[in-house]
């Protein structure tokens, strides 16, 4: 027995893609902790295949304490070191400070402004999802205006690794955007989940 659903092309490499595709990718998500952990690891992936991260998504729960901000704001050098040494993530100096500083930028925002982190990034798209009708993978930009302002906000913030291409990246994965195509079985799915 065939899988007769039509999927957007980039996902039907491997299993994990197609269960990414299939349940996360698109779908809105306004949790502030959610929200955070996908920009750490879109950061992560930088200069890599989404592939890389979703495979090592798991050992990376693990070593961020379930991407906690509170406990990860909290990490000293020694934690550092630890990582470092994990070969189940991307040992990354650079990119384990890029993602404390950021738990600590989070609690920040959390503590400090009306509507936290998730009213940070959905403002970006007046909070609801915008809703895309592309034709083929082409169409679909690597960056847009709004990624573009939001990479300058988060920036601005102190984040790291949150350039428009990566913060472009991030708004497809949690649904600011709709980017399935239109033919994928997905697309309307996610479109009536903006709708909620």
């Amino acid at each position: 027995m065939t899988d007769a659903l039509v999927r957007c092309a980039w996902s039907e490499k491997e299993p994990i893609y197609i269960a990414y595709h299939d349940q996360e990718w698109g779908v809105p998500e306004f949790d502030a902790r959610a929200l955070y952990e996908k920009l750490v690891l879109d950061g992560f992936q930088a200069g890599l295949a989404w592939i890389t991260i979703l495979r090592k998504r798991d050992n990376f729960r693990s070593a961020f304490d379930g991407f906690d901000p509170h406990r990860i704001a909290r990490y000293e050098q020694r934690k550092v070191e630890q990582l470092l040494q994990d070969a189940g993530i991307i040992r990354s100096k650079a990119k384990i400070n890029a993602a404390i500083k950021a738990a600590r930028l989070w609690l920040e925002i959390e503590e400090k402004e009306p509507g936290g982190f998730s009213e940070l990034i959905w403002k970006h798209v007046d909070g609801k999802p915008v809703q895309h009708r592309y034709r083929r993978l082409a169409d679909i930009p690597a960056q847009n205006p709004m990624s573009e302002a939001l990479a300058r906000e988060l920036k601005q913030r102190g984040f790291n690794f949150c350039g428009p291409v990566i913060v472009y990246a991030f708004a497809q994965a949690i649904g600011m955007v709709n980017d399935h195509l239109v033919r994928c079985h997905r697309h309307d799915a996610c479109a009536r989940l903006a709708e909620v």
